[in-house]
């Protein structure tokens, strides 16, 4: 086998695989165990789809909210039927390896929590090759800016986001809040079959459109950048969730691990759940359903510390 082997992080699993492994283990699609890959591909895409058009029909929304000035930094706000600012609210950031979906096929997660009392974001981002990592990342954090300033009497900003999505939540966790000017009221993070370190990515066909390099990789990485220079938690009870489905590939397996791992090492508060007999994308389209045992798991976490 031909590994990538070499340099400082040669002890690094990934490092010892061949180019088609990485390609394998880094295809979330091969690894769904009820449908084929194309087929559950479509259905996430369906699913994400009807959740959205539900929760548009309410009408209890806004939709396409400018929190930038860019083209593409909209957001959507869903809320409960008793609105008030004194609102606990989730914010989601969509995956598709930062080059596809869209915030108007990812709500989700939207019906079962606003019947609950909590208002839901959901946040567009520059996906590449028009964005590129560190405007996404900037752009994640303006939205959850925005958000704060604008309901400043809110219960506490939970953060969600699956796999790419993730990665961008788990970024805010080294985000310079004073340069901002606001604190937001960060609670809690949701990161669910995310990616930590970045530079295994480079080495497959998906950093085509990102055209990342090794440099890129490390500064967009809470897991190198965490483990590098430690960051103190700003709020030691903000809790951080990482999840992954039992049946997401080896790789996200060990991604998640390690970066909880690192982030109990730091002092942060998190806690590790596999998710079980799902795959990569039913671990987000089970969030259509109240009793699914993630929807449930954010709901006691925002109400015990809301």
């Amino acid at each position: 086998m031909d590994g990538l082997g070499g340099g400082p992080k040669c002890g690094a699993p990934w490092k010892r695989m061949s180019k088609e492994e990485l390609e394998n283990q880094y295809s979330p699609s091969r690894w769904v165990v009820r449908l084929g890959a194309e087929e559950a591909l479509r259905t996430y895409s369906q699913i994400g789809n009807e959740a959205t058009k539900r929760a548009q029909a309410t009408g209890r929304n806004l939709l396409d909210v400018p929190y930038g000035d860019g083209e593409g930094e909209k957001l959507d706000i869903y809320f409960p039927e008793a609105v008030s600012e004194a609102l606990p609210f989730l914010v989601f950031f969509h995956g598709g390896y930062w080059q596809s979906g869209s915030k108007d096929s990812s709500a989700f997660m939207v019906s079962p929590l606003t019947a609950q009392g909590v208002a839901v974001v959901i946040v567009a981002y520059d996906i590449a090759p028009k964005g590129t990592l560190d405007q996404m990342v900037d752009q994640v954090t303006q939205s959850i800016v925005f958000v704060q300033k604008q309901y400043p009497g809110n219960q506490g900003i939970y953060l969600c986001g699956h796999s790419a999505g993730a990665h961008l939540a788990a970024m805010m966790l080294l985000a310079n809040w004073t340069k901002r000017g606001v604190r937001p009221n960060l609670k809690g993070f949701f990161l669910v079959s995310g990616i930590y370190d970045l530079e295994p990515v480079m080495h497959t066909s998906e950093n085509a459109p990102l055209l990342t390099t090794l440099e890129d990789a490390q500064r967009n990485s809470p897991q190198w950048r965490l483990k590098t220079s430690p960051t103190q938690p700003v709020d030691p009870a903000c809790h951080i969730l990482v999840t992954v489905g039992q049946h997401d590939s080896p790789e996200f397996h060990r991604q998640s691990r390690e970066f909880y791992q690192t982030l109990r090492r730091g002092g942060w508060k998190a806690s590790f759940e596999e998710l079980h007999d799902v795959d990569h994308f039913e671990t987000l389209w089970n969030l259509t359903q109240k009793d699914y045992v993630l929807t449930q798991i954010i709901l006691k976490t925002i109400f015990q510390e809301s």
